[in-house]
């Protein structure tokens, strides 16, 4: 079992940049995949980002934020970061962690990840 801290929102100006770090529990964080995705008001829950556990630390990105944010992953510091730049007002959401042990596709579907983190609000205002 993995349990799943978001910190770094907050609000900022279109244009800004915010990193979002998630801080994992347990002993084996590097063999899961890891993923950010948001809800905005009134949205369902959308993938944002996902880096893979395998050698090499394959990404995958939605179409909406490539290119202005970056997934990262500090296995020693069982921590997963979301760079991200060139913040717009659409980006407005929470931003929720997910994660799920030994998957080799980077799925978009909320449904394939366990473990969810309790969300971090990013604001940006125009």
């Amino acid at each position: 079992q993995v349990q799943l801290v978001e910190s770094g929102g907050g609000l900022v100006q279109a244009g800004g940049s915010l990193r979002l770090s998630c801080a994992a529990s347990g002993r084996t964080f590097s063999q899961y995949t890891m993923a950010w995705f948001r809800q905005g008001p009134g949205k369902e829950r959308e993938f944002v980002a996902a880096i893979s556990w395998r050698g090499g630390g394959n990404t995958r990105y939605a179409d909406s934020v490539k290119g202005r944010f970056t997934i990262s992953r500090d296995n020693a510091e069982n921590t997963v970061y979301l760079q991200m730049n060139s913040l717009e007002p659409e980006d407005t959401a929470v931003y929720y962690c997910a994660a799920a042990y030994h998957i080799i596709e980077m799925h978009t579907t909320p449904g394939i990840y366990p473990h969810w983190g309790q969300g971090t609000q990013v604001t940006v205002s125009s």
